[in-house]
């Protein structure tokens, strides 16, 4: 997949995602908010008013620390697409 492919490609996951009405389980939530920041290279920290939910949210964050920005991209489409080919 070229950069240009992939890039469409995580565009459209994201777009899913936005477009999803149900909600999602909060595991499946984090992995995608730690790919998407690290896909599109973020800086923003966590800032949620809960401290718990920003404490799992920088976790997310720690373990995704060593992928760059295109395995994160991938890793994301990857969760989006098994997502919905596999929910119940």
């Amino acid at each position: 997949m070229t950069s240009e492919e992939l890039d469409i490609a995580f565009q459209n996951a994201v777009e899913s995602i936005n477009q999803h009405q149900e909600p999602f389980p909060a595991d499946f939530l984090l992995r995608l908010y730690a790919y998407y920041k690290r896909a599109t290279n973020s800086q923003d920290s966590p800032s949620s008013s809960n401290p718990l939910i920003n404490a799992f949210k920088t976790n997310a964050l720690f373990q995704t620390r060593n992928l760059s920005s295109d395995e994160a991209k991938e890793l994301y489409i990857e969760a989006v697409t098994h997502y919905f080919l596999y929910r119940k």
